[in-house]
């Protein structure tokens, strides 16, 4: 029997399967052809939500009613005070929702009900940071352009833009997105994950609630095929947003590229974090158990690969397999469950080929490497996974896993450290770990990674801006970089008086 930590079947009584539909130009539709698309729960492999499975017409209507809105003015040509207003009141209603949002998606996602609940509830904050920041728009003049001009540089909203968003944290990275484009004075077409479209659903009726104008906001709900491809490819469409596979972003772009809409991404990444010595390892140590196992390792920002000192990589890898065993696995509904299930058995049979693929390339496999059987439930789970003896060439220390999966590498020197660091085609975010000043502000001067943490993992704040170099991305999500994403620069030359000089003689 495996020496883990699981918490069985709660046996909590499950609620009735969510119902979605599309919210186009104010109005919940079913989709034009009438077909719908199941989610069931990877935890309980019960029916979780019943959605319409969006066309080509549902997405047409959608993208229509958005540019009509972004045309006449209904939310483009609003003051920054009113549409803050309505931010604000956006925030209220997510906080007084917060238990029936996080339930369905706990049931969708698999993930904890006590994450779920934090990522709801976390998100009003974002809402409020936009609400501030749709007061603050603003650009430059230029008074020293001669007696005869004056110029200015304007910013406004770029249009319409399609937000598409992932199923690993769907409430939380819509909220990253969407308050931002309201804020700048954008509308949008909106498109969730196919395993989690609910929540998104759900954030819909918060803004119909809060008196968002008909049509400043449409979902459409379905797959890649044809909703997100049209999205990404309409006439109607002035930019993209994606949050997702590194794979489909790159498509996203070469589809956006007849149009030479606007693209933002933020993707995959391999994120590393460097131990040091003296750094204080009980804390390190546990930080990095929380960065690779939150959201079951299902995270652009996991910490799927340390950077060990020679010194001390044995005891540090054997405090980090002591302190996994301890993570509570098992029923996501519990509040004491800490990981949750793997999104779908796909998913998890590809989180086991790379660690297969590892043993069999020499790494030792020190806690974990399969399946998880959880008692009462029959969805699929992951046990927590600690490889050692891991080398740059193996594709556990190269690629996305997205799993609970760590992979353990070692180095002697800082030059080395920041060498394996850079040595991915990711640069989303890093870690380094030690008491040395200098040393942490030479690791985040040198390493190319869009966030630098410093004795600390995935602490996170509005005001502080995200994204990623290299293939983990393009373009900033939150903070005031994140609200300039979704505003063009546009320059007024005006001529003062009389003084223009002809060019033409008339005599």
């Amino acid at each position: 029997m495996l020496d883990l930590t699981l918490i069985p079947a709660t046996g909590t009584a499950l609620p009735p399967p969510f119902e979605g539909r599309h919210l186009i130009d104010g109005e919940w539709r079913a989709s034009r052809d009438g077909r719908t698309f199941d989610r069931l729960s990877p935890a309980h492999g019960t029916l979780a939500s019943r959605s319409a499975l969006g066309c080509e017409a549902d997405t047409e209507a959608a993208i229509g009613a958005a540019r009509r809105a972004f045309d006449d003015g209904r939310w483009s040509r609003l003051s920054g005070k009113a549409r803050s207003a309505v931010l604000l009141r956006v925030a209220d209603l997510i906080e007084a929702n917060v238990e029936r949002i996080a339930v369905v998606e706990t049931l969708e996602s698999g993930k904890p009900i006590s994450q779920s609940r934090g990522e709801v509830g976390g998100a009003a904050d974002l809402w409020r940071y936009a609400a501030a920041l749709a007061r603050t728009v603003q650009g430059d003049s230029h008074n020293t352009l001669g007696s005869d001009m004056l110029g200015m540089i304007l910013k406004e909203p770029i249009g319409v833009v399609s937000v598409i968003t992932p199923w690993n944290f769907p409430f939380w990275i819509l909220s990253q997105k969407l308050p931002f484009a309201l804020a700048a004075g954008c509308t949008c077409v909106v498109k969730p994950s196919e395993m989690t479209p609910s929540t998104t659903v759900m954030m819909g009726e918060l803004l119909l609630e809060a008196g968002l104008p008909a049509g400043v906001v449409n979902i459409v709900l379905g797959y890649g095929q044809p909703v997100g491809s049209l999205m990404s490819t309409h006439p109607y469409v002035d930019m993209v947003t994606f949050t997702g596979s590194t794979a489909v972003g790159k498509g996203i772009v070469t589809a956006a590229s007849g149009t030479l809409k606007k693209v933002a991404l933020e993707l995959g990444g391999k994120n590393p974090q460097a131990i040091f010595p003296d750094a204080d390892l009980d804390s390190a140590a546990d930080a990095v158990t929380f960065g690779i196992h939150f959201n079951v390792g299902q995270c652009c920002n996991s910490g799927s690969r340390i950077l060990v000192h020679e010194d001390i990589a044995q005891d540090f890898t054997a405090r980090v397999v002591d302190l996994s065993r301890r993570v509570a696995f098992g029923d996501p509904l519990d509040p004491q469950t800490q990981v949750g299930a793997i999104v779908s058995e796909a998913h998890q049979r590809k989180i086991h080929g790379y660690v297969e693929a590892a043993a069999g390339a020499g790494a030792e496999v020190r806690l974990g490497g399969g399946p998880l059987t959880v008692p009462g439930l029959t969805g699929q789970f992951y046990q927590p996974t600690v490889v050692a003896g891991v080398t740059p060439s193996m594709a556990i220390a190269r690629e996305e896993v997205f799993g609970p999966v760590l992979s353990v590498l070692t180095f002697r020197t800082l030059d080395e450290a920041v060498a394996l660091a850079n040595d991915a085609s990711y640069g989303l975010s890093a870690g380094v770990w030690s008491e040395n000043v200098h040393t942490c502000l030479d690791f985040a001067r040198r390493v190319q990674a869009g966030t630098i943490w410093t004795n600390t993992w995935m602490d996170g704040f509005p005001e502080m801006t995200f994204g990623g170099f290299k293939q983990s991305g393009q373009g900033r999500e939150i903070g005031r970089y994140g609200l300039e994403e979704f505003l063009e620069v546009k320059t007024v030359a005006m001529r003062v008086g009389r003084t223009r000089t002809p060019w033409v003689r008339t005599r």
